[in-house]
């Protein structure tokens, strides 16, 4: 088998090659054919109107002169998606952010060095065999949810942001696990995901990205460790009904008690319980019913007690 450090290498190598959100389901994502088009386009417009224009003097010098020509305002006037910012530096010094549209790059002196997207960004992140705090093992999936609302520090400040948050929320992660135990990981759910958010923020702030959201999607508990739990949570679930029945028992007790001092109290009240006992018992079965002797000396009081 292989070993776990050996695991955890292959797993970062991945991530690190790999473009944010390509480990999840990929759906129908937007495309940037508009931009090349143009770019094509603007490239065969003003390359073929210069061989127009020579065609009766056309030589290999024309065609060069066209060709570049071409490629100086296909790359000197771009556009922009409307979810895209564009980072422009100017002789290696940040000049402006461009975008969304149509904007103009000066060749040589000015260089588009990043493309920002600023949509909404899906990371899925997991940490495995994260410690807990009474030293238990447990592997756990979570998505992270975040945007980039500066582009220049985005791309100044940190060499690769997206690579950065994912480790900076891996790390966060394993340490909000690491202060709680193994009972409290699945009860505070949400309170794990506002502290990763809350460590996330204040160490991409100064990268130009804000933490949206951070959500646990599962958490793999060891198999020697669940039984144990399932054990724990069945006994608590009988402790709970024992005691609850043990209450009801004593609630009952103690009308009984009650009840019984107030016949004591007053002889005309255990009579007329005990015709109610009667009653209900033709009632329910009907025909002649044999009654003990004092079921006969309410009926024989019956009288007295009316007056």
């Amino acid at each position: 088998m292989r070993s776990r450090s050996k695991r955890i290498e292959e797993k970062r190598a991945e991530a690190a090659t790999q473009p944010i959100g390509m480990t999840a389901p990929v759906g129908r994502k937007t495309s940037r054919n508009s931009v090349y088009l143009f770019a094509a386009s603007l490239f065969l417009i003003v390359a073929g109107g210069i061989l127009a224009l020579f065609w009766s003097v056309l030589t290999s010098a024309v065609v060069i002169a066209a060709v570049v020509a071409g490629f100086v305002v296909a790359f000197s006037i771009r556009i922009a998606p409307q979810w895209e910012r564009v980072v422009v530096l100017r002789l290696g010094n940040f000049n402006r952010i461009a975008g969304p549209g149509l904007y103009f790059v000066i060749p040589v002196i000015e260089h588009a060095t990043a493309h920002i997207d600023q949509r909404m960004i899906t990371t899925p992140f997991t940490a495995e065999e994260a410690l807990t705090a009474d030293l238990v093992p447990l592997d756990i999936d979570a998505v992270l949810f975040w945007m980039v609302w500066n582009p220049k520090d985005a791309c100044v400040e940190v060499e690769d942001y997206a690579s950065a948050i994912w480790w900076a929320a891996q790390t966060a992660l394993r340490d909000a696990v690491g202060r709680i135990n193994l009972a409290e990981v699945a009860t505070r759910r949400e309170q794990i995901d506002s502290e990763i958010k809350e460590i996330l923020d204040e160490k991409t702030r100064s990268w130009g990205i804000s933490v949206v959201s951070v959500e646990i999607r599962d958490i793999a508990i060891p198999k020697e460790l669940q039984d144990a739990m399932s054990k724990e949570a069945q006994a608590e679930r009988e402790r709970n009904a024992r005691l609850l029945l043990a209450e009801i028992e004593k609630d009952i007790s103690e009308m009984f008690v009650d009840a019984a001092a107030v016949y004591d109290r007053n002889d005309k009240a255990l009579q007329l319980r005990t015709m109610n006992l009667i009653y209900e018992s033709v009632k329910e079965k009907g025909g002649l019913v044999i009654a003990p002797s004092a079921f006969g000396e309410a009926f024989n009081n019956i009288e007295g007690f009316l007056k």
